[in-house]
């Protein structure tokens, strides 16, 4: 399975991997998410602002900011673009590597057994008051029958129950604004539930 780079150079040749297969194959990724246009508008971005940072003295913490600012910004969109393609490819590892990524391993599902863990539970897109979450499937345990989401608020409280989904994403909609909200996911089936996921946050 291809795993998302954590270096920024890596996660630059990334979106211009993303970027130029998009651009060459629309056929196959006919409707991504944000588009090669805008990702590349991000880069640009991302670039002007990592290069200020590099030369800058007296404003290096802020320029240092604004450049972490916009890899946050391109690392959302390219793991957004990335998620449609795996969606709408199916998975096909011959169809992803058109632009730079990979199919996902097989789980290893097990009968009467509870399902493993959720992986790499995040914040695919935010909005006032709405938020998208995008997981992927447990690699070991039981097949899952749905996910139950929670969340809390940060730190404080209990877990609440929020939505169940049948599929690796959820919306959710009239989420305080203002909030820096906690979430996690947890599958289930008929023998029972997995370990909690990773906790992902957003301030809406």
């Amino acid at each position: 399975m291809a795993n998302f780079p954590s270096r920024e150079t890596d996660i630059a040749r990334l979106a211009q991997d993303v970027i130029n297969g998009l651009r060459a194959n629309p056929d196959v990724f006919p409707s991504p998410p944000f588009g090669p246009d805008e990702l590349e508008q991000d880069l640009v971005t991302y670039g002007t602002r990592r290069d200020r940072a590099l030369v800058s003295h007296a404003g290096a913490a802020q320029d240092t900011a604004a450049k972490d600012e916009a890899l946050s910004t391109m690392v959302k969109k390219v793991k957004g673009e990335l998620r449609y393609a795996e969606a709408v490819s199916h998975n096909d590892d011959g169809k992803l590597q058109l632009i730079g990524w990979g199919g996902r391993r097989a789980p290893t599902l097990t009968e009467n057994q509870s399902p493993g863990q959720v992986i790499t539970l995040e914040v695919v897109r935010e909005g006032n008051g709405w938020v998208l979450l995008g997981w992927q499937e447990p690699f070991d345990g039981g097949e899952v029958s749905a996910y139950k989401v929670q969340r809390r608020k940060r730190d404080t409280g209990d877990w609440i129950d929020v939505g169940t989904a049948v599929e690796p994403e959820i919306m959710l909609n009239e989420q305080d604004p203002g909030v820096e909200w906690e979430y996690r996911v947890i599958a289930m089936n008929k023998m029972g539930e997995g370990p909690v996921s990773n906790i992902a946050r957003a301030v809406l």
